[in-house]
């Protein structure tokens, strides 16, 4: 007989030290105390508070009503798969083809499918903190350990080559990029992209690049893919986005992932054996997405981008805060170090006696930040910036 289940904690090793996502459990925490009465400002979302599109609903409704509710192709329905080739090949300048495209139940599952496809036991992969809290799990998850590079404030959060060079050894497989940033909001420059781009040249060392917010950027800024400024690089990137920030559909849950296509192949075969397709009605929504008007993301992008400059404005009166200015997503990566305080006890403190919801940098890599989301409206977060401004006078 085998030895019977512990009732004390993980028993398998790489689940040792992995807790569930913190940005989830604050949003989590937030809503709940909503829920119980409490006069909570919730700046913690990940998501956009805009409804999905009328014309994608349609195409969801019209999929139930026309009874196309069954399994699809484990890689997703052909007509996604072709439009998201498409549109890849549109905007890298690489050409893909939809064999060379799987998706899958979201951004975060397709980047799970690329590191237990990628990687075995004792690989390392490199990841740029400050970074999106479900990187170092999701290597690990693989079997992998996550190398952390650190990137500086001072220089707008952009790598260090040079950090990296010395992080890499013959067990790398895999270096993770994220542009434009969560939580930073910051987009990888052009010089940068270059550099990064000729050491996994010179390494042989896979790319994934996390594109999900590379719609969700303020002009005159623009976001700039590893693989437009190196084409030679397509035979080893894997580049994962998806539908759920650019067309307001966090809960319908499709993303995606497209590159070589041995790799695409052993992703397809991992997710056959766990969650099979996605969402049949979801993926035609997802097509009606991709395929149709483009007029509300402008319309969106435009609100963010006033958002943006309110909360920096408001931000900058407060002298003990600072923060960078984001080019896209919609964060802002506060520094609260002059507040003398880790950034999980300056969130903590916001909650319980300012009733404004933030996440703590920690869970990204930084015990001096915190991320505010203005992914709400500018009245609520009129509103936090007044508490935040109030709370700054009587208790810091």
């Amino acid at each position: 007989m085998g030895r019977p289940m512990s009732t004390h904690g993980p028993q398998v090793a790489r689940l040792r030290g992995l807790a569930a996502s913190p940005t989830l459990a604050l949003a989590a925490k937030a809503k709940a105390l909503q829920q119980a009465g409490k006069p909570v400002l919730d700046l913690t979302a990940g998501e956009p508070d805009f409804p999905t599109p009328e014309d994608v609903k349609r195409a969801g409704i019209g999929a139930i009503q026309e009874n196309r509710t069954r399994y699809t192709p484990v890689a997703g329905i052909p007509g996604l798969r072709a439009a998201i080739s498409a549109r890849l090949s549109r905007r890298l300048g690489t050409a893909y083809t939809p064999a060379q495209v799987i998706v899958c139940c979201g951004a975060k599952h397709a980047l799970y499918n690329v590191f237990q496809a990628l990687c075995e036991a004792g690989d390392e992969v490199v990841v740029f903190s400050p970074y999106w809290v479900s990187y170092p799990a999701l290597v690990q998850l693989a079997g992998a350990k996550p190398v952390v590079v650190r990137t500086q404030e001072e220089d707008q959060f952009q790598p260090d080559v040079r950090a990296l060079t010395r992080a890499l050894t013959n067990r790398t497989k895999a270096i993770i990029l994220n542009s434009p940033s969560n939580p930073t909001g910051r987009l990888l420059d052009e010089r940068t992209l270059k550099a990064l781009a000729r050491v996994a040249l010179d390494r042989g060392v896979a790319i994934v690049s996390d594109e999900i917010y590379d719609e969700l950027v303020f002009p005159p800024d623009v976001c700039r893919s590893i693989l437009q400024v190196e084409p030679r690089l397509s035979a080893q990137t894997v580049v994962v986005n998806g539908v759920s920030k650019t067309y307001c559909m966090t809960g319908w849950r499709i993303g995606y992932a497209a590159g070589p296509e041995e790799l695409v192949e052993a992703m397809i075969t991992i997710q056959s054996h766990s969650t099979s397709n996605p969402t049949s009605i979801s993926q035609e929504a997802a097509l009606a997405a991709l395929t149709g008007d483009r007029r509300e993301l402008g319309l969106m992008v435009r609100e963010f981008q006033r958002r943006r400059d309110r909360i920096l404005e408001r931000l900058a009166r407060m002298p003990a805060l600072s923060c960078v200015v984001p080019q896209g997503a919609f964060y802002v990566w506060c520094n609260v170090s002059r507040l003398r305080q880790p950034a999980e006890t300056v969130a903590s403190r916001w909650l319980n006696e300012a009733h404004v919801a933030v996440v703590p940098g920690e869970g990204f890599g930084s015990s001096a930040h915190v991320r505010l989301s203005f992914a709400t409206s500018l009245d609520v977060l009129e509103d936090a910036m007044d508490r935040l401004t109030r709370w700054m006078g009587t208790k810091a």
